[in-house]
């Protein structure tokens, strides 16, 4: 598990690579990943936005940006903390992800929180750094 911490919000990544979904005959590779947030702070806050900044092993660069995350903008209370889980294809055997999220706390400052950068590696293989 990858983990990142800003403002006493602890960010942790578990990705997984999905076999299933699957198929490198055709270059598609699909990882889901688990994302926990936790809230260490003395403050609520609100997960408003989020940015991806996915790379596949080939150096191409994927932004994805927008809303909440899986179409939730979930508020989080001191000491509690927000799971989700979703999934990205890549055309490639490896890659990476980092990003971040925004989250307004309860008197109204916006906070901009670190995505742990984690890599996206088929089982078994020697990692490609990108």
């Amino acid at each position: 598990m990858y983990h990142a911490e800003t403002h006493n919000i602890i960010v942790s990544a578990m990705p997984v690579y999905i076999d299933e979904r699957s198929d490198p005959d055709n270059a598609n590779y699909f990882w889901a990943y688990r994302i926990v947030i936790q809230n260490d702070s003395e403050r609520t806050v609100q997960l408003l936005r989020r940015y991806w900044h996915i790379t596949d092993g080939n150096g191409s660069v994927e932004i994805v940006t927008g809303e909440g995350v899986v179409g939730e903008t979930p508020r989080i209370h001191p000491g509690e903390s927000y799971d989700y889980t979703s999934g990205c294809p890549l055309t490639t055997p490896s890659g990476i992800m980092t990003g971040k999220f925004f989250l307004i706390d309860n008197a109204g400052n916006e906070l901009e929180i670190a995505i742990p950068t984690f890599s996206l590696d088929l089982p078994d293989i020697t990692p490609t750094y990108n």
